[in-house]
């Protein structure tokens, strides 16, 4: 790989590439992200509602492992389509950076 694909490759401008020879890397990025975002989304609902006492033990145990374990393959996904976590924080214009 070119010194400045390399540089290209792991510098993040916070934006999916649109390049057409690249759109499958661009692809994978954007689902990612998505996914990432529904993580948070969850993890966040998950500690609310622990919080807020209307979980058992069980169901707190349950939602814990599941938590962790879809973390796992997060980072394990990450690691295959070589994307870190700057790469899911995708530019959403005005709205600023989306996590």
């Amino acid at each position: 790989m070119a010194d400045q694909e390399l540089v290209e490759k792991h510098n993040p401008s916070g934006r999916i590439s649109l390049d057409p020879e690249k759109a499958e890397e661009g692809l994978s990025q954007l689902v990612m992200t998505v996914i990432e975002l529904l993580r948070q989304v969850v993890e966040r609902q998950a500690m609310r509602r622990v919080e807020n006492g209307s979980l058992t033990d069980e169901e707190i145990e349950k939602v814990g492992e599941a938590l962790m374990n879809l973390e796992e393959k997060m980072e394990e996904l990450k690691e295959i389509f070589n994307l870190d976590d700057d790469d899911l924080n995708i530019d959403l214009g005005p709205l600023g950076n989306l996590m």
